[in-house]
């Protein structure tokens, strides 16, 4: 059972998949592991690293499809537009991928992976139970993307995070507000904290306040009835504009007073809400700083550009994008150990068991027999949801 690991064709992407720490589980599992020539040297593990773990270099992209039975990635084949068609040639009905597929936010992804043949794992679609956290890579990467999220900010502002007492006198600390408290912001506050910011936070999950205050965080209070605001899996649901409308109202005053805003607020599969508005924005004081961590899916700041870093009204404001690639050498160390836990369930003895009983299969199960078999991203195509599991 071959187990290939291409380099990422996504622009700008420096991760990869698996790197050479995990070969050795993976072989223990009856798994060979091909790596392409160069995957893992932009995330700074290069060939000889893989060899010394006992894993094989494949030099071409083509050979290393046309040979492994499983394919795991990073981003899925039809990520990169420009790189889709050349890489859906190197797909054949029957084999097996693993990765962040992306079926929530493009579906019609999920679409050609079946007119392929494929049976693909969406690890977005893993259920939210305990033995899944170990392979729960959008929590790993959203915890890369919180700490990256302050230290952009960091660097950008033009005052100092502590409190400092000098011989020039006393700085005063800067004052961050963390809008969502999903792993994004919690780790974001956490950063933020230990730089020595004074932070505020705000969720529209009423739950979360005590993790917040836990960080040494004050929980931003809006009176607002929050009832029904978790959704599945203990994210937050989109809720009303009428909800959006008063919680900007609260939240106002406190963007006003703060020297650094971090939102990430997002919705899966759907638009991030508008939570800072341009006149919001106009009320901060000069040289503040926004990191909207929600750029890729719209936005929570009216002014964001995705991909891009702005400065408006005399506010910096950034859009990134991928910020887990940025910091690629850890990124990759985490996303390896979450792939290589679902690996670990799927592969028994060398053989692909593809167990319909194990709800961790069974969710995270994307495309199979030549069908989209996941019931909600059938839901996005417009395709009826199927009685029965696949067999």
């Amino acid at each position: 059972m071959i187990l290939g690991v291409p380099v990422e064709s996504y622009p700008g992407e420096r991760r990869v998949a698996l790197v050479p720490a995990v070969v050795a589980a993976l072989t223990k599992a009856g798994l060979d592991v091909h790596v392409e020539a160069g995957a893992g040297e932009r995330a700074g593990f290069p060939d000889a690293a893989y060899l010394e773990q006992g894993a094989r270099i494949a030099q071409t992209r083509h050979y290393l499809f046309s040979k492994a039975n499983i394919v795991a990635l990073v981003h899925g084949p039809f990520a990169a537009p420009e790189a889709g068609h050349s890489q859906a040639e190197t797909l054949r009905t029957g084999q097996v991928i693993v990765g962040l597929l992306n079926p929530l936010g493009d579906p019609q992804s999920a679409r050609k992976l079946a007119e392929k043949g494929v049976t693909a794992f969406a690890l977005e679609l893993l259920p939210r139970i305990s033995r899944a956290q170990p392979m729960d890579a959008l929590t790993a990467m959203a915890t890369v993307s919180g700490y990256k999220a302050v230290i952009l900010a960091a660097a950008a502002l033009p005052r100092l995070f502590p409190m400092m007492i000098t011989a020039a006198g006393t700085i005063t600390p800067a004052r961050v507000f963390v809008v969502g408290a999903g792993v994004a912001g919690l780790q974001a506050i956490a950063t933020a904290r230990r730089l020595g910011a004074v932070v505020q936070a705000f969720d529209v999950r009423p739950v979360v306040k005590e993790q917040v205050e836990s960080l040494g965080a004050k929980f931003v209070e809006t009176g607002l009835e929050t009832q029904g605001a978790e959704g599945a899996g203990g994210y937050a649901r989109a809720m009303d504009e009428e909800f959006y409308k008063r919680q900007r109202e609260v939240m106002a005053r406190v963007v006003a007073e703060s020297d650094v805003v971090i939102t990430t607020a997002a919705v899966p599969g759907g638009k991030a809400p508008l939570l800072v508005t341009e006149e919001m924005v106009r009320g901060m004081r000069p040289g503040s700083v926004i990191v909207d961590l929600a750029a890729e899916s719209g936005g929570n700041c009216e002014l964001t550009h995705q991909g891009e870093t702005v400065e408006t009204h005399g506010i910096t404001i950034m859009g990134p994008v991928n910020l887990p690639s940025t910091v690629h050498y850890h990124a990759s160390q985490m996303y390896a150990r979450n792939v290589t836990a679902f690996l670990q369930t799927l592969v028994q003895q060398g053989e692909v068991r593809l167990n319909l009983e194990d709800a961790i299969l069974r969710e995270s199960l994307l495309t199979h027999g030549g069908e989209v078999v996941n019931p909600r991203v059938r839901g996005l195509l417009g395709l009826s949801v199927a009685n029965e599991a696949p067999r």
